[in-house]
């Protein structure tokens, strides 16, 4: 078993939002992403796995294929389909939040990997 603290260690960066990698294995990934006031991340998707957000801390703007925008504040789970476009937006306070995906994408993998295990050699997790 291991734990990872999800409030520690935290980075935000000035001209995007952030992603640190949390974990990572065939069965599933989890990073971590972290928003300054007013940063957002531009339509997308994940086109190989359903995206599961867990709000951490801060309030943000989700909006899924629908186009709808929903506030959603710490303590709550926004969930998107495999392949749904998404955008998310901070308010105004810093926004935190995890994202857990199925598996690891073929072209992804390789990668990852090597940013995984460089930065768990730097930040080994309890």
């Amino acid at each position: 078993m291991r734990t990872i603290e999800l409030l520690t260690g935290v980075e935000f960066k000035e001209k995007q939002p952030h992603a640190q990698s949390l974990h990572s294995n065939q069965e599933a990934r989890a990073l971590r992403f972290a928003f300054l006031p007013g940063q957002r991340i531009k339509t997308h998707d994940a086109p190989h796995s359903p995206v599961h957000l867990i709000i951490l801390q801060g309030k943000g703007v989700f909006s899924g294929r629908d186009g709808v925008e929903r506030e959603c504040d710490p303590g709550m789970m926004v969930v998107f389909d495999a392949g749904e476009i998404h955008t998310v937006r901070a308010l105004d306070e810093d926004l935190i939040y995890v994202a857990i995906y199925n598996g690891v994408p073929p072209k992804y993998e390789s990668e990852h990997r090597r940013m995984v295990e460089a930065e768990e050699m730097n930040h080994p997790h309890n």
